[in-house]
């Protein structure tokens, strides 16, 4: 996934553009830069600001579109007018993903847009917006509306939504010891809340976006994009390093390895050509385990599925431990005797999937379903007793496992491996 970010330089890199590829780069997307304005800021406080100009601006943003395939945008820092119709009259027609995070100021005190160009940002940057990512403080400067009870919220986010965005996310509003985050769509809204903790950082404005962008651009609804991008903000805080004299930096370098490589690979196989006629009725799981799992709460997956829509593919839910239950089941029975294999998904069966499989030589075990136990069937451990039967004997850990269905059961392949990465490959060797 390719990601651009266009703001304001950060020489912390606490927030602004560096901020914005740390985030990236946790969550395995490229990041691409484009620089508004310069800043001369620390952990303390804010020095100068000197905005680049607009042919430079001009410049960076062709030169990236010339190159490169860019999947989701996050705009920033703007600062003045010029730069913002520059960014408008470039970004105008694009098709894709764009979230709108309007820093006006920054934790450290400096102004990061200039008065006389607040009337051009709701002219041309808000109409621009998927998503527009305001906090409180945000939101009541660009609606000139004060926001403390719930009418006047949802007054601030439809008077933003006239002015163009798509969809409002008013971020941080207080609510004795819960942070909430209020999500407003076309037709609907909804809140994110998580406990408020008791750090005063400089970046969490930034993490929560640039998260948001990634988790949009992967394929997420709005609600589990926002419930996503929460999370890892609220992470950020929670792990921020008073690395120097003033306020803590947000910090994710704690973030779960698992769910990075799981995070990865599930946006690697939905972006595989026509994977869709791979999801089977019953949708698709795709998990990866602790060492030595002793149960599903040991397992990440996801805890929705990955469903076909038409012929693409969308991630519905985040990735939770315990969010699978029966392709987790089927990796824990398979790990107590190879405990190599820590990751799993399931596809649709089709006899030429199998042979495919077959054909590159991977090890195929199976078992009939239409042989399972009564009393295996009433206390509801088939899938253990089905993986059980498939590698009795073995001495080697199957690739695939799969059966073929039995009255009213939807046949089914499972496909494992040590690694989500590992489990790509193998379905890469049949799904070019």
């Amino acid at each position: 996934m390719n990601l651009l970010t266009i703001g304001g330089s950060d020489p912390s890199c606490g927030a602004g553009i560096q901020s914005d590829v740390k985030t990236f780069d946790q969550l395995n997307a490229h990041g691409f830069t484009v620089i508004t304005a310069v800043t001369s800021q620390n952990s303390s406080g804010f020095g100068l600001v000197e905005p680049v100009s607009t042919q430079i601006l001009k410049d960076q943003i062709r030169s990236i579109f010339s190159d490169f395939k860019i999947d989701g945008i996050k705009i920033s820092m703007v600062y003045n007018s010029m730069i913002i119709k520059t960014i408008f009259k470039e970004l105008k027609d694009m098709k894709i993903p764009i979230v709108v995070d309007p820093v006006i100021k920054s934790t450290t005190g400096g102004i990061l847009l200039e008065k006389s160009a607040v009337d051009d940002f709701r002219k041309f940057l808000i109409p621009l917006a998927t998503v527009i990512t305001p906090n409180k403080f945000e939101a009541e400067f660009l609606t000139k509306t004060k926001i403390n009870t719930k009418k006047s919220l949802q007054n601030a986010a439809r008077k933003i939504q006239k002015s163009g965005a798509e969809n409002v996310i008013i971020t941080g509003i207080k609510d004795g010891k819960r942070i909430t985050d209020w999500i407003f769509e076309q037709n609907d809204e909804f809140s994110e809340s998580s406990d408020k903790l008791d750090v005063i950082n400089h970046g969490s404005g930034c993490n929560y976006s640039a998260a948001l962008i990634f988790a949009l651009t992967s394929g997420k609804s709005l609600r589990d994009a926002a419930r996503f991008a929460k999370r890892f903000a609220h992470n950020s805080i929670k792990n921020a390093q008073k690395i120097g004299k003033g306020f803590a930096i947000t910090e994710n370098k704690n973030q779960d390895k698992i769910a990075a490589e799981l995070s990865r690979s599930i946006l690697e196989f939905a972006s595989i050509k026509d994977i869709y006629k791979n999801i089977p009725e019953c949708q698709t799981n795709f998990v990866f385990s602790k060492k030595h799992p002793k149960s599903t709460k040991d397992v990440l997956g996801i805890e929705g599925r990955i469903v076909k829509t038409g012929k693409r593919v969308s991630v519905v839910g985040n990735l939770e431990y315990g969010g699978s239950k029966h392709v987790a089941t089927a990796l824990i029975t398979m790990n107590q005797k190879f405990s190599e294999i820590r990751s799993a998904i399931n596809l649709k069966y089709t006899p030429q999937t199998i042979s495919k499989f077959e054909r590159v030589k991977f090890k195929v075990s199976h078992y009939d379903r239409s042989k399972e136990p009564a009393n295996i069937k009433s206390d509801g451990s088939t899938i253990e007793w089905g993986i059980k039967s498939a590698i009795r004997g073995s001495k080697i850990p199957p690739d695939v496992v799969y059966h073929r269905g039995d009255v009213g059961k939807e046949p089914m392949i499972i496909v494992f491996g040590n690694t989500p990465t590992q489990v790509l490959e193998r379905i890469s060797k049949i799904i070019p």
